[in-house]
């Protein structure tokens, strides 16, 4: 913001708040379907959650491969049993360190960032969630946008 500067700087009230809402999410770069769920906290009981989710969109026949950061419930001893019991289905694939660009995800979270929260004032956190919430449901299905915007070629 610009104020001349025969003028005081402007002070701005404001309400100090740490809260926040955890959303996974996962896109399938094929055809554009977005798969997400909120919690609490990401832990290795949320991520294995999510990761049950993910199963239930694979398709007959196919393999389902998701690409990561390195965070350290993505590599939790406790989820060793249950990826392995689905390794013939489902890898993880995890991407070198400072790299979050290389994940298609990644570009999903700045375009909801980019048309929901931009230039906008939430007065509560339940606003903020709502509105990307709503956003979220309208990539539920596949669809073009996100197939162009995560296309890998």
């Amino acid at each position: 913001m610009w104020v001349p500067p025969e003028d005081f700087d402007p002070i701005l009230q404001h309400a100090p708040t740490r809260k926040s809402v955890a959303v996974f999410g996962a896109v399938r770069v094929s055809d554009g379907l977005l798969v997400t769920q909120q919690e609490k906290v990401f832990d290795a009981v949320s991520f294995q959650c999510f990761l049950k989710r993910i199963l239930r969109h694979l398709r007959n026949g196919r393999r389902i491969v998701i690409i990561l950061d390195n965070a350290r419930y993505h590599h939790a001893k406790i989820l060793q049993p249950w990826l392995s019991r689905y390794s013939e289905v489902l890898s993880l694939d995890f991407l070198p360190p400072y790299s979050p660009d290389l994940n298609p995800v990644e570009r999903v979270w700045k375009m909801t960032r980019k048309l929901c929260t931009h230039n906008r004032y939430f007065a509560t956190l339940e606003e903020l969630t709502n509105t990307v919430s709503e956003q979220f449901q309208t990539w539920r299905r596949p669809n073009a946008e996100l197939k162009r915007l995560c296309a890998i070629i």
